[in-house]
């Protein structure tokens, strides 16, 4: 079982690298779907918790690779962290307390317009603006779906300083990767204090995702900047397709 989550980070610190994302859209329903294999069902609330741990690695182990290519605006970062800080703590809160179908509805209608905005941006040129009064808030957001849902909230933060404040989207991706590292800790510090973390998964969860996140940043690189926001939003609609079947079905 130990090598399956190993695996599962593995899958996730690649895609979590490349794409800006905490993994957790690979980590919570692949250790929901896989564990009970192996006779140890898992609630979602529990695989949300192991997956701070995973955002935490993908953190880690992503900005290391980033910075040595000059691609993370730390000031970025440390101006906008405080607020997915926050706001992740407050989604973590409610993870323990609420039932998250109507905010997983909110938030697959969220990442299919974001989906959208980024394919129809892709043959436009990226141009430097001044960021939108809107980036705080959605930042805020962001942090509080990555509490509530694990999913380290790069696929809101990413399309927020890509659209909304103009950052490329490498710089943006690897700021974002930056971000969630600083948000995860937070956030599984309140997961472990509700009793909700196995930190032998979460351990192996990590382990996984550090060794996937450098090879993930090294082929991250090697893709264009349109193709790149192409696998992004398939995979922010892939993500609100799953969210919805997830809640609604």
């Amino acid at each position: 079982m130990i090598f399956a989550v190993i695996g599962i980070g593995l899958l996730a610190g690649v895609l979590g690298a490349i794409l800006g994302l905490g993994g957790g859209v690979v980590v919570v329903p692949a250790l929901q779907a896989v564990l009970p294999l192996f006779g140890h069902p898992i609630s979602i609330t529990q695989a949300v918790a192991i997956s701070q741990i995973g955002v935490l690695a993908v953190g880690l182990a992503g900005t290391a690779g980033y910075l040595r290519r000059g691609l993370v605006r730390a000031r970025t970062g440390y101006l906008l962290s405080p607020y997915t800080i926050i706001g992740g703590a407050l989604g973590s809160y409610l993870g323990l307390i609420l039932p998250a179908r109507v905010v997983a509805t909110v938030f697959a209608a969220l990442l299919l317009y974001s989906a959208y905005n980024l394919l129809r941006g892709l043959r436009r040129a990226e141009q430097e603006r001044e960021p939108s009064r809107l980036v705080p808030p959605a930042m805020g957001f962001a942090g509080v779906m990555s509490g509530l849902l694990g999913i380290g909230g790069g696929t809101i933060q990413v399309p927020v300083m890509n659209l909304l404040a103009g950052v490329p989207i490498r710089e943006a991706i690897a700021t974002s990767t930056f971000i969630m590292g600083l948000t995860a800790v937070g956030n599984a510090l309140i997961y472990s204090a509700g009793g909700l973390l196995d930190f032998r998964l979460a351990a192996a969860v990590g382990l996984g995702i550090l060794v996937g996140a450098r090879a993930g940043t090294s082929l991250a690189a090697r893709i264009s900047a349109g193709n790149l926001k192409l696998l992004f939003s398939l995979l922010l609609i892939l993500t609100a397709g799953q969210m919805l079947w997830k809640y609604w079905a």
